[in-house]
């Protein structure tokens, strides 16, 4: 595509305009334009949705009615009338030897000119049967154009921009004639090609794209996925070490007694899990570079106490700490329960005539009256807070720490990522503080190991003992589901009633939290004290009524999915979520974590009476698992990776050739790779080809930053 022999890189590739491909004009190219696809590099990188196999795709007869399937067919017949209020119908009658099918298109009057007698398509939609004749309404349809091989690509098409399968198939063949004079620039050092058994990229862009078979086509998807999972873990890792290598840590001096003291307080032993993760983070406190730690764990498996642990350690080293809650509530009851932990703890104090004081622990939200904020703040300066709970009243430029050491971010996928680092900024001199980012949203592992490569992961997989798994149970709403409710009632216990919306909605038909609560009232539960909470109340007034609930003066809380999140009501033991297909499986997990904090059996109702497969399965995934990092994985399988990247991708939010399901082992591969890259810089063979290609993919500014330095 030029006169010069240096092969091509993919810079070059998106340098080179569309127009220098055959067929290939303005108007062609404004249609290119509207599929985000500018350049000959986007054109290669726009890949077949699916192949079809000429010698077994299906065939008219072994379809069944009311199934989908492709077929491969020849166009018999096409005519198109006009009905008497104008809608144009377009009938073909297509076939492929066993068996004709009458394929009808309402308002495409352009199909008549599109399907011509005796061209050969590809059909994708549902069969019918209509007075004894097949039939298939507004299928898909991909033409082929003159592609005569046993393997065909079958391309994403827009029926907007009026682009097919086989302009695609054409244009791919000429970019990649055309390269052939120079080939593809190769960017994998030959260890990595030959330890991982990845063919070229030269064999990789002509084989995904006219591939004799689905072995060969196999081999390039391989090549194509490891480099796009590569180009992101090289990031990843490379924002890791920078922090390393470049940022001071705070390396903490304690002998361990604040931990010991905390854990001879608890009238239960810790999990192995647990025990695993403070020596982790104890670790990361002695090292010099400070400590950029994910703690994975599921709903009620004792993150807090985890936090606390560390916390404890930074004060016995003289340090400070801060916890930030995403709400009110949750920093509330953080500051309760660790209130609760430490009320007999003392510090060092040389001011002191006696040498000590107790440990002081301070919450600070936007309810905290002003004057007594001010204080909160004087006396955090001056190092006479030990621990601060807060929510983002924490990051505020007002609030400054004398010595701040550990951070903890509670909730991370709340926060962003500056938030985060508007906390960590509050250290003093140049050291930064460590940070701890907590969820209890489970991630798949391949999925965190890409949406937070930057941070090691810790995980918490045991519930403590004592704790009793949730019984699940899809149901309708129902006598029989209130009469169980009140049963539990009966017995002194406490219920959630969840609903998806706060008002009643004329679009969507499921119950709002407002009608619930009447509706409660009024009927099932008359005999009860019900509540009502939602994002909609004042802080003040959210807050009256968890204390209330709390207190156990309300015996059913009815509420939005502002209690998704920590609270903690250990006599709750019932949780209703209407309109439960509404929720995804994190959500409904995490609603579910709300009961089952005490001695007593506890159970989840999911209400619902959705009958789409994808609902089907996902509140069956739930009966049949309490289980949250086995529910991440079932949820990815459902839901697809959706944009589950967080990497800020020019104008590509997502993966484009991997999946995180069908390839978790290359996420792994590819990280491994990333790291023997970067730890031998000056090493095997230079990565200076794939850090030009990054900049393709990601900011250049960071880009620069982190490779140039």
């Amino acid at each position: 595509m030029s006169d010069s022999k240096t092969p091509l890189t993919l810079a070059n590739l998106s340098e080179i305009p569309l127009t220098r491909l055959k067929g290939i004009g303005p108007k062609k190219e404004k249609a290119l334009n509207s599929l985000e696809i500018f350049s000959v590099f986007d054109v290669l990188m726009y890949l077949p949705r699916r192949y079809i196999d000429r010698t077994n795709e299906a065939k008219i007869a072994s379809l069944q009615v009311g199934e989908e399937g492709m077929i491969l067919v020849e166009v018999l017949n096409v005519y198109k009338q006009r009905t008497r209020n104008r809608r144009v119908i377009v009938t073909a009658t297509v076939t492929d030897q066993t068996g004709n099918v009458v394929l009808t298109f309402f308002n495409q009057p352009w199909r008549e000119r599109q399907l011509k007698v005796g061209s050969e398509v590809i059909i994708f939609g549902k069969l019918d049967q209509y007075r004894g004749e097949f039939r298939m309404v507004n299928p898909v349809v991909d033409l082929l154009g003159d592609k005569t091989g046993r393997f065909v690509p079958v391309y994403p098409q827009s029926g907007k921009a009026g682009l097919t399968t086989w302009e695609f198939a054409n244009w791919t063949k000429d970019a990649i004639t055309k390269s052939s004079v120079r080939g593809f620039a190769e960017p994998l050092p030959k260890f990595l090609r030959e330890k991982y058994q990845l063919i070229s990229r030269d064999d990789a862009f002509s084989l995904i794209h006219d591939p004799p078979n689905l072995q060969e086509m196999l081999k390039a998807r391989k090549r194509l996925v490891f480099d796009e999972l590569l180009r992101i873990q090289l990031l990843l890792v490379a924002r890791k070490r920078q922090l390393e290598l470049s940022t001071q840590g705070i390396r903490h001096e304690f002998k361990g007694d604040f931990f010991k003291k905390l854990v001879n307080s608890l009238p239960f032993e810790l999990t192995r899990a647990q025990n695993n993760v403070i020596s982790e983070i104890f670790n990361d406190l002695r090292a010099r570079h400070p400590m950029h730690r994910l703690l994975q764990g599921d709903v009620g498996s004792g993150k807090t106490l985890v936090a606390v642990a560390g916390l404890v350690s930074a004060v016995e080293g003289g340090k400070q700490g801060a916890i930030m809650a995403p709400t009110e509530v949750l920093a509330e009851q953080h500051y309760a329960g660790i209130n609760e932990l430490l009320s007999d703890f003392s510090v060092h104090d040389s001011k002191n005539l006696l040498g000590e004081r107790n440990l002081n622990l301070a919450l600070l939200t936007s309810q905290t009256p002003e004057k007594d904020a001010r204080e909160i703040r004087e006396k955090l300066s001056q190092g006479t807070i030990d621990i601060i709970v807060g929510t983002h009243s924490l990051i505020q430029e007002s609030v400054r720490f004398l010595d701040i050491g550990l951070t903890v971010v509670d909730e991370q996928h709340r926060f962003g990522v500056d938030q985060r680092a508007a906390l960590q900024n509050k250290g003093s001199d140049k050291t930064i503080p460590d940070l701890l980012v907590m969820t209890a949203t489970p991630i798949p592992r391949t999925a965190a190991m890409t949406v937070y490569g930057d941070l090691d992961v810790s995980v918490l997989d045991e519930l403590p003992e004592g704790r009793n798994p949730i019984t699940t149970k899809k149901i309708i709403d129902s006598v029989e589901l209130w009469t169980q409710v009140q049963q539990e009632l009966d017995l002194g216990h406490q219920a959630f009633v969840v609903c998806p919306l706060i008002d009643e909605s004329e679009n969507i038909s499921t119950s709002s939290a407002e009608s619930t609560y009447h509706r409660l009232k009024d009927q099932e539960l008359t005999d009860a004290s019900v509540g009502l909470l939602h994002g909609r109340m004042s802080s003040k007034e959210k807050q009256s009524i968890m204390e209330r609930f709390r207190d156990g003066h309300i015996d059913v809380l009815v509420s939005t999915t502002v209690i998704e999140v920590g609270v903690n009501v250990p006599n709750a033991t019932v949780m209703v979520i209407l309109g439960a297909e509404r929720f995804g499986i994190a959500q409904l997990h995490q609603l579910r974590g709300r009961v089952g904090r005490g001695s007593a059996q506890s159970i989840c109702f999911l209400v619902s009476d959705s009958q789409t497969p994808e609902s089907v399965s996902r509140l069956q995934a739930l009966e049949e698992s309490t289980d949250g990092f086995h529910l991440a994985e079932v949820d990815l399988e459902i839901r697809g990776e959706g944009t589950i990247m967080g990497i800020e991708q020019k104008g590509r939010n997502d993966l484009r050739v991997a999946s995180l399901r069908r390839d978790k082992e290359w996420v792994g591969h590819a990280r491994d790779a990333a790291i023997a890259l970067l730890g031998s810089l000056n090493g095997i063979e230079d990565i200076e080809l794939l850090i030009d290609e990054m900049n393709l993919f990601f900011s250049e500014e960071e880009v620069e930053y982190l490779f140039k330095s």
